[in-house]
């Protein structure tokens, strides 16, 4: 194995290959299939904090633990012509999300508009998967998840709400939709991960100790926000000065609408520890939101519309020392073409979870360039 060469893996290969460990992990193929297209298409964006580099760590390693379920149970807990509100007993968060948002589709298109409320969930991959599932049909979706305690509030130092995404795609007329898909943090722990990976220091202001001071140093930092000894910045930074207080307000609402409308866990409460230190469920909670553009206007002029704004927002003056400008969605599609014919690309780090899910597994079936 050639030190820290970075390989590239075809797209097929790698989804039938996460296919593979889901169900030798337990996971029914159907569901298997779901959990390694949502992974997949992470990677296929270019979203390399939530692909495969997600598999081992967040899925793969908390199966075994016994705090994510492989089968997933799904239970409706109360459904109205527009609404419902999902149980997903603690399962594979992709499969409870991506039929709770095939049920805000369904409704969406019976009566203009359908919300879905979750709890008792897990990690469930890209938010954005989810709000592209509504645009493929024509609508405008919405998408948002809590999670374990990441952020510390406007003032404070103590890891309270998650990375939490607040999460839009909307279809154009361009090749490619507006999606928008980002933590309600400067960064997100996936990101972390990435420079961990690759044996880089992050850079300063993404991340405060206990004493509301910046921290840089990658791997402790990943450590310490498990044991509440460090926090993420929301988005704007500290303070109000630049706006925190605005990314800090944005990951409250994400927190509510995953909890309050569903009667779910929230902020400590989803640490995924018990009040002795032993590991558990997450019991993560999400809304998906399904617009009818057609309720609205018809889509072909909805389409030209979001295109012209789009546009009009590139073509406008850059500034001296950038490029160009970019709307949301665009450089995920851009990521697409460069990578559609080359793969998933895998560090060393990542080459080594691979191998060992390959051998626990007992999945000779692959041999991959990196073991030559």
């Amino acid at each position: 194995m050639e030190k820290d060469k970075i390989y590239w893996i075809p797209f097929d290969l790698m989804e039938q290959f996460m296919i593979d460990v889901f169900v030798g992990s337990g996971v029914p193929p159907e569901d298997a299939k779901i959990c390694a297209d949502v992974l997949i298409t992470a990677d296929q964006l270019g979203i390399d904090s939530h692909g495969i580099g997600r598999l081992k760590p967040i899925y793969y390693d908390r199966i075994k633990a016994g705090i994510l379920k492989p089968v997933t149970r799904m239970e409706i807990v109360k459904e109205g012509p527009t609404t419902a509100v999902i149980d997903g007993h603690n399962g594979m968060g992709h499969v409870i999300s991506y039929h709770a948002m095939n049920m805000a589709i369904e409704k969406a298109s019976q009566y203009g508009m359908g919300m879905v409320a979750v709890r008792n969930s897990s990690h469930y991959g890209i938010a954005g998967y989810y709000a592209l599932m509504a645009v493929e049909k024509g609508m405008i979706g919405i998408t948002g998840t809590n999670a374990r305690p990441s952020i510390a509030p406007t003032f404070g130092v103590e890891n309270m709400l998650g990375t939490n995404p607040l999460t839009f795609g909307i279809p154009t007329d361009e090749e490619f939709p507006f999606l928008l898909d980002c933590a309600t943090s400067v960064t997100q722990r996936g990101k972390i991960e990435v420079y961990a990976r690759k044996g880089r220091e992050i850079p300063p202001g993404w991340v405060i100790d206990e004493n509301g001071n910046t921290r840089t140093d990658t791997i402790q930092i990943l450590e310490d926000l498990v044991k509440g000894k460090a926090a993420l910045t929301p988005l704007g930074g500290l303070g109000e000065e630049q706006g925190g207080y605005k990314g800090y307000g944005y990951a409250t609402v994400v927190e509510i609408l995953s909890a309050a409308l569903q009667q779910g866990a929230f902020l400590k409460a989803l640490s995924g520890f018990d009040e002795k230190g032993n590991k558990r469920p997450y019991r993560l909670g999400h809304f998906f939101i399904a617009i009818q553009v057609e309720a609205f206007i018809d889509l072909d002029s909805f389409k030209k519309t979001a295109g012209d704004i789009l546009r009009q927002l590139r073509a406008s003056r850059v500034a001296p020392n950038a490029d160009r400008i970019y709307t949301a969605g665009e450089k995920e599609y851009l990521a697409w073409l460069e990578r559609k014919d080359r793969g998933v690309p895998v560090n060393k780090a990542l080459q080594q979870d691979m191998l060992v899910m390959k051998q626990e597994l007992g999945l000779n079936q692959y041999h991959f360039p990196f073991e030559d």
